[in-house]
Protein backbone atom coordinates (compact mmCIF):
# COMPACT_ATOMS: atom_id res chain seq x y z
CA UNK A 1 0.00 0.00 0.00
CA UNK A 2 1.55 3.27 -1.09
CA UNK A 3 0.70 6.84 -0.18
CA UNK A 4 2.53 9.86 -1.52
CA UNK A 5 2.20 13.01 0.60
CA UNK A 6 2.14 16.28 -1.30
CA UNK A 7 4.17 19.06 0.32
CA UNK A 8 1.48 21.63 -0.50
CA UNK A 9 -0.80 19.95 2.09
CA UNK A 10 -3.61 19.41 -0.41
CA UNK A 11 -4.01 23.14 -1.19
CA UNK A 12 -4.47 22.19 -4.83
CA UNK A 13 -7.97 20.95 -4.00
CA UNK A 14 -9.27 24.49 -4.27
CA UNK A 15 -8.09 24.78 -7.87
CA UNK A 16 -10.43 24.19 -10.79
CA UNK A 17 -9.69 22.02 -13.79
CA UNK A 18 -9.51 25.18 -15.91
CA UNK A 19 -6.30 26.19 -14.17
CA UNK A 20 -4.33 24.05 -16.59
CA UNK A 21 -4.57 23.22 -20.27
CA UNK A 22 -7.38 20.85 -21.14
CA UNK A 23 -6.20 20.74 -24.76
CA UNK A 24 -2.76 19.55 -23.69
CA UNK A 25 -4.29 16.68 -21.69
CA UNK A 26 -6.51 15.61 -24.60
CA UNK A 27 -3.77 15.77 -27.22
CA UNK A 28 -0.95 14.23 -25.22
CA UNK A 29 -2.20 11.34 -23.08
CA UNK A 30 0.98 9.36 -23.74
CA UNK A 31 3.12 12.29 -22.67
CA UNK A 32 1.13 12.71 -19.46
CA UNK A 33 1.29 8.96 -18.81
CA UNK A 34 5.08 9.05 -19.00
CA UNK A 35 5.42 12.25 -16.99
CA UNK A 36 3.37 10.67 -14.23
CA UNK A 37 5.62 7.58 -14.29
CA UNK A 38 2.68 5.23 -14.65
CA UNK A 39 4.56 2.59 -16.60
CA UNK A 40 4.55 -0.70 -14.67
CA UNK A 41 1.80 0.71 -12.42
CA UNK A 42 -1.27 1.27 -14.57
CA UNK A 43 -2.14 -0.14 -17.98
CA UNK A 44 -1.95 2.62 -20.60
CA UNK A 45 -5.27 1.71 -22.25
CA UNK A 46 -7.08 1.93 -18.91
CA UNK A 47 -5.47 5.32 -18.32
CA UNK A 48 -6.38 6.53 -21.81
CA UNK A 49 -10.03 5.49 -21.41
CA UNK A 50 -10.20 7.14 -17.99
CA UNK A 51 -8.71 10.35 -19.36
CA UNK A 52 -11.06 10.37 -22.36
CA UNK A 53 -14.07 10.15 -20.08
CA UNK A 54 -12.62 12.68 -17.65
CA UNK A 55 -12.30 15.24 -20.44
CA UNK A 56 -15.92 14.70 -21.54
CA UNK A 57 -17.54 14.95 -18.11
CA UNK A 58 -18.93 18.36 -17.23
CA UNK A 59 -19.15 19.80 -13.74
CA UNK A 60 -16.12 18.11 -12.20
CA UNK A 61 -14.61 20.14 -9.40
CA UNK A 62 -10.86 19.43 -9.41
CA UNK A 63 -7.99 18.02 -11.42
CA UNK A 64 -8.20 14.71 -9.56
CA UNK A 65 -8.96 11.43 -11.31
CA UNK A 66 -9.50 8.17 -9.43
CA UNK A 67 -9.08 4.92 -11.36
CA UNK A 68 -10.03 1.45 -10.17
CA UNK A 69 -8.58 -1.18 -12.48
CA UNK A 70 -10.58 -4.39 -12.22
CA UNK A 71 -8.64 -5.86 -15.15
CA UNK A 72 -6.09 -6.68 -12.43
CA UNK A 73 -6.53 -9.35 -9.74
CA UNK A 74 -7.44 -8.27 -6.22
CA UNK A 75 -4.00 -9.37 -5.03
CA UNK A 76 -2.53 -6.29 -6.75
CA UNK A 77 -2.82 -2.61 -5.89
CA UNK A 78 -5.41 -1.43 -8.39
CA UNK A 79 -6.83 1.76 -6.84
CA UNK A 80 -5.18 5.01 -7.98
CA UNK A 81 -5.79 8.65 -7.16
CA UNK A 82 -4.08 10.83 -9.75
CA UNK A 83 -3.47 14.57 -9.65
CA UNK A 84 -3.45 15.49 -13.33
CA UNK A 85 -2.28 19.03 -12.66
CA UNK A 86 0.66 18.17 -10.42
CA UNK A 87 1.28 15.02 -12.49
CA UNK A 88 1.67 12.66 -9.58
CA UNK A 89 0.10 9.59 -8.00
CA UNK A 90 -1.39 10.56 -4.65
CA UNK A 91 -2.60 7.10 -3.58
CA UNK A 92 -2.10 3.58 -4.88
CA UNK A 93 -3.61 0.78 -2.80
CA UNK A 94 -5.69 -2.40 -2.75
CA UNK A 95 -9.43 -2.31 -3.41
CA UNK A 96 -12.18 -4.92 -3.21
CA UNK A 97 -14.84 -5.89 -5.72
CA UNK A 98 -18.32 -7.31 -5.17
CA UNK A 99 -18.53 -10.89 -3.93
CA UNK A 100 -20.70 -11.95 -6.89
CA UNK A 101 -18.31 -10.36 -9.39
CA UNK A 102 -15.69 -13.05 -8.89
CA UNK A 103 -13.00 -14.27 -6.53
CA UNK A 104 -9.49 -13.23 -7.56
CA UNK A 105 -10.72 -11.37 -10.65
CA UNK A 106 -13.84 -9.28 -11.11
CA UNK A 107 -15.49 -10.71 -14.21
CA UNK A 108 -19.24 -10.11 -13.69
CA UNK A 109 -20.72 -6.63 -13.33
CA UNK A 110 -24.19 -5.29 -12.64
CA UNK A 111 -26.29 -2.18 -12.11
CA UNK A 112 -28.98 -4.14 -10.24
CA UNK A 113 -30.01 -3.71 -6.63
CA UNK A 114 -28.89 -6.59 -4.36
CA UNK A 115 -26.77 -8.14 -7.10
CA UNK A 116 -23.69 -7.80 -4.86
CA UNK A 117 -21.69 -7.11 -7.99
CA UNK A 118 -19.45 -4.21 -8.88
CA UNK A 119 -20.40 -1.70 -11.56
CA UNK A 120 -18.11 -0.32 -14.24
CA UNK A 121 -17.81 3.13 -15.76
CA UNK A 122 -17.67 6.75 -14.69
CA UNK A 123 -18.89 8.20 -11.40
CA UNK A 124 -18.87 11.55 -9.63
CA UNK A 125 -18.13 11.58 -5.90
CA UNK A 126 -20.61 13.07 -3.46
CA UNK A 127 -19.97 16.49 -1.95
CA UNK A 128 -19.44 15.23 1.59
CA UNK A 129 -18.51 12.02 3.35
CA UNK A 130 -20.75 10.45 5.98
CA UNK A 131 -20.48 7.83 8.72
CA UNK A 132 -22.71 4.80 8.22
CA UNK A 133 -22.74 1.04 8.69
CA UNK A 134 -19.35 0.80 6.95
CA UNK A 135 -17.84 3.67 8.90
CA UNK A 136 -16.50 6.76 7.17
CA UNK A 137 -17.83 6.52 3.61
CA UNK A 138 -18.28 8.43 0.35
CA UNK A 139 -21.25 7.96 -1.95
CA UNK A 140 -20.77 7.59 -5.70
CA UNK A 141 -23.16 8.86 -8.34
CA UNK A 142 -23.12 6.73 -11.50
CA UNK A 143 -23.07 8.74 -14.73
CA UNK A 144 -23.86 5.96 -17.20
CA UNK A 145 -27.48 4.85 -17.73
CA UNK A 146 -27.93 1.09 -17.58
CA UNK A 147 -24.33 0.60 -16.47
CA UNK A 148 -23.94 2.26 -13.07
CA UNK A 149 -26.89 4.66 -12.80
CA UNK A 150 -28.26 2.81 -9.75
CA UNK A 151 -25.06 3.23 -7.75
CA UNK A 152 -26.50 5.87 -5.43
CA UNK A 153 -29.65 3.86 -4.65
CA UNK A 154 -27.54 0.70 -4.26
CA UNK A 155 -25.42 2.52 -1.67
CA UNK A 156 -22.24 1.93 -3.63
CA UNK A 157 -19.66 3.84 -1.61
CA UNK A 158 -15.94 4.10 -1.05
CA UNK A 159 -15.23 2.94 2.50
CA UNK A 160 -12.57 1.33 4.62
CA UNK A 161 -12.58 -2.37 5.51
CA UNK A 162 -10.28 -4.77 7.31
CA UNK A 163 -10.90 -7.33 4.56
CA UNK A 164 -9.38 -4.87 2.06
CA UNK A 165 -5.98 -5.07 3.74
CA UNK A 166 -3.29 -7.03 1.87
CA UNK A 167 -2.81 -9.30 4.92
CA UNK A 168 -6.22 -10.77 4.14
CA UNK A 169 -4.81 -12.25 0.92
CA UNK A 170 -2.57 -14.64 2.87
CA UNK A 171 -5.49 -16.68 4.12
CA UNK A 172 -7.61 -17.05 0.97
CA UNK A 173 -5.29 -16.20 -1.89
CA UNK A 174 -7.41 -13.17 -2.80
CA UNK A 175 -8.65 -10.00 -1.16
CA UNK A 176 -11.88 -9.91 0.78
CA UNK A 177 -15.01 -9.01 -1.17
CA UNK A 178 -17.77 -6.50 -0.58
CA UNK A 179 -21.45 -6.24 -1.48
CA UNK A 180 -20.45 -4.20 -4.51
CA UNK A 181 -18.54 -1.32 -2.93
CA UNK A 182 -14.92 -0.46 -3.69
CA UNK A 183 -13.56 -0.90 -0.17
CA UNK A 184 -9.98 0.08 0.62
CA UNK A 185 -7.73 -0.50 3.66
CA UNK A 186 -9.09 1.25 6.75
CA UNK A 187 -5.79 2.93 7.63
CA UNK A 188 -5.85 5.00 4.47
CA UNK A 189 -9.58 5.29 3.79
CA UNK A 190 -10.28 8.60 5.53
CA UNK A 191 -7.39 10.36 3.82
CA UNK A 192 -8.49 9.01 0.45
CA UNK A 193 -12.14 9.93 0.95
CA UNK A 194 -11.35 13.45 2.13
CA UNK A 195 -9.14 13.91 -0.92
CA UNK A 196 -11.57 12.69 -3.61
CA UNK A 197 -14.90 13.94 -2.21
CA UNK A 198 -16.79 16.94 -3.62
CA UNK A 199 -17.38 16.19 -7.27
CA UNK A 200 -14.27 14.43 -8.53
CA UNK A 201 -14.29 11.84 -11.32
CA UNK A 202 -13.90 8.13 -10.55
CA UNK A 203 -13.55 5.51 -13.29
CA UNK A 204 -13.90 1.76 -12.77
CA UNK A 205 -12.36 -0.31 -15.57
CA UNK A 206 -13.04 -3.98 -16.25
CA UNK A 207 -12.49 -6.61 -18.89
CA UNK A 208 -16.01 -6.40 -20.32
CA UNK A 209 -16.74 -5.69 -24.00
CA UNK A 210 -20.40 -5.06 -23.16
CA UNK A 211 -19.41 -1.94 -21.27
CA UNK A 212 -17.77 -0.36 -24.31
CA UNK A 213 -20.76 -1.23 -26.48
CA UNK A 214 -23.15 0.47 -24.04
CA UNK A 215 -21.09 3.40 -22.74
CA UNK A 216 -21.95 6.82 -24.14
CA UNK A 217 -18.77 8.24 -22.66
CA UNK A 218 -16.02 6.02 -24.04
CA UNK A 219 -17.98 3.49 -26.11
CA UNK A 220 -17.60 3.03 -29.83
Amino acid sequence: MKKIIISTAFTFLSLSFNSFSNDEIIKNPKKLYKEMHLENKLDYKVFENALTGYNRIKGKKTSLLTIIDYTKPSTEERFYVLNLQNKNVMFNTHVTHGKNSGKVMAVNFSNTLNSYKSSLGFFITDSEAYTGSNGYSLRLKGLEPGINSNAFSRNIVVHGADYAKPDFIKGLGFLGRSLGCPAIPTEISKDVIDTIKNGTVLFIAGDDDKYFRKSRIVGS
